[in-house]
């Protein structure tokens, strides 16, 4: 059996002030023309390393494409879609002909022209691939699942964690299930229900943890082979925007609709079980300053890289500093002219300097400090998704009005303590840590923590469902609506 496999892929928030460029693909993260498996795990390659190393078990060819996946942001640029996309088609037609194709992919990924990014390279994969080779793609649960996925892909299995600890145990459900079809030992059949909700489930706690546990239970069990619960992106203008059940049955496809449908009414029934307490700048540092014993955690979500905000909002700091809070930790920042200059100066050096607030409305404005840098570095590492090392690029600790700040150079969500801890930084000394992510800090974070209070400050990832401007969605959705399903 000869396997395809790739990558490529981003989140696409369309309310984000960054554009999406080629350096973003191909010099500031996880760029590989092909060979990605040949290196250090991220979590682009995962899926990549997942595959390869499960068909070597089999003794099967494997034809390794591109490895890229940008930082969240706002629409990729046409061209450089359309170039990403020329590679794997062209890797592909030299690779013909092959069994299986198998594609990690975001499932929100937007460019200029193109709404339905995945959609659109599946239906060229499929083009060059033909009727009878199986396609398979494994997405982020944070996906517009589409008709066009639907219709172009054999196999469509979604992450069921958030945070996304689960990427390679869903890649390997993802081969087993091709690797079966192509064989001829089962008939995948998908089907999908549109819940028609905007929403965010924290999948370690109630109601969602019960749900997924449900969910895999299921699998494996009377014709069903996967079950994936496709969470959506609400921060995007789009028409398949929404949550959406995806069931995988075995050459029935009654029975995947119908359970499809079944989890679908699911979910919409747990929606008002479904809640998370955002708190103001103001009272999540109340809580800190009330707190005696381990830190207080506090997540700045709306200025969270990881769902395309820039990282740069001050307006937490602003609060910290204008109210006289001592020893909290918050990071990271995105300013890279800030880094340089810190590292032009050193160790021990106090200097002014303009933080933050430079990439547009929801950056809030800039923060004019004295800051004594505390410690610099040429690439701050932490922990990132599959447990592999991601890089923040060149940092600095400074020290503002006792509190401890990292900026770094590369933009990215908190996911470690090692963003603070490779710098130096005790986090156990200090009152309270913020960070700017929304989810994937939890597992990492959570156990330092007296408190994890999510802060619902400026910025473009904004919590609240009901304000987001979706033009396009194409149909009523909760909780912009009371009932999206009232004719």
């Amino acid at each position: 059996m000869k396997i395809f496999i790739a990558t490529l892929g981003t989140e696409t928030n369309t309310f984000s002030p960054i554009m999406t460029g080629r350096g973003a693909f191909m010099g500031e993260r996880d760029w590989f023309r092909s060979g990605a498996t040949d290196h250090p795990t991220t979590m682009a390659n995962l899926p990549l390393k997942t595959w390869r190393a499960l068909a070597e078990q089999e003794g099967h060819d494997i034809v390794e494409s591109v490895c890229s996946f940008a930082q969240p942001a706002g629409p990729t640029l046409r061209r450089v879609y359309e170039e990403l996309r020329g590679y794997v088609i062209e890797d592909l037609r030299a690779a013909l002909p092959v069994d299986v194709i198998l594609i990690s992919m975001h499932g929100a990924m937007v460019a200029v022209g193109y709404d339905d990014c995945e959609g659109d390279m599946l239906t060229h994969l499929r083009a060059v691939a033909g009727p009878d080779t199986v396609i398979g793609t494994v997405l982020d649960l944070h996906c517009h699942l589409t008709p066009a996925m639907m219709a172009q892909a054999d196999l469509i299995v979604t992450y069921k964690e958030y945070p996304h600890d689960d990427i390679a145990p869903r890649a390997t459900e993802l081969y087993r299930l091709a690797a079966d079809t192509a064989r001829g030992a089962i008939r995948p059949v998908m089907a999908a229900h549109d819940c028609r909700m905007l929403s965010i489930w924290r999948t370690p706690e109630a109601p969602a943890r019960a749900f997924v546990d449900r969910m895999q239970a299921l699998e494996g069990r009377d014709g069903i082979l996967s079950v994936s619960f496709a969470h959506g992106f609400p921060w995007a203008d789009v028409p398949d925007v929404g949550a959406k059940m995806l069931v995988i049955a075995d050459g029935d496809p009654s029975k995947a609709q119908s359970l499809a449908t079944a989890l679908g009414e699911e979910v919409w029934a747990m929606r008002g079980d479904n809640t998370t307490r955002y708190f103001t700048p103001d009272e999540a540092i109340d809580r800190v300053l009330a707190e005696t014993g381990a830190p207080v955690v506090l997540a700045d979500v709306s200025d969270n890289a990881g769902g395309g905000a820039p990282s740069d909002n001050t307006e937490i700091l602003r609060r910290l500093i204008a109210r006289g809070v001592r020893d909290v930790a918050v990071g990271c920042f995105w300013d890279p002219m800030v880094v340089a200059l810190c590292r032009e100066v050193g160790a021990g050096e106090t200097l002014p300097l303009r933080l933050g607030g430079k990439c547009g409305p929801t950056s809030g404005d800039p923060l004019d400090v004295v800051a004594t840098v505390q410690g610099v570095t040429d690439d701050l590492r932490q922990v990132g998704l599959g447990g592999g090392t991601s890089s923040l690029g060149p940092a600095a600790w400074l020290r503002i009005d006792g509190l401890d700040v990292v900026v770094m150079s590369r933009r990215q969500q908190t996911f470690s303590p090692e963003a603070f801890t490779n710098l130096g930084i005790d986090l156990a000394a200090r009152r309270g840590i913020v960070v700017k992510s929304a989810q994937h800090f939890y597992n990492r974070f959570a156990g330092l923590a007296s408190q994890v209070l999510f802060v619902a400050a400026p910025g473009c990832v904004q919590p609240d469902m009901r304000g987001l401007d979706l033009k396009r969605a194409g149909r009523p959705l909760w909780p912009q609506v009371e009932d999206p399903f009232a004719a």
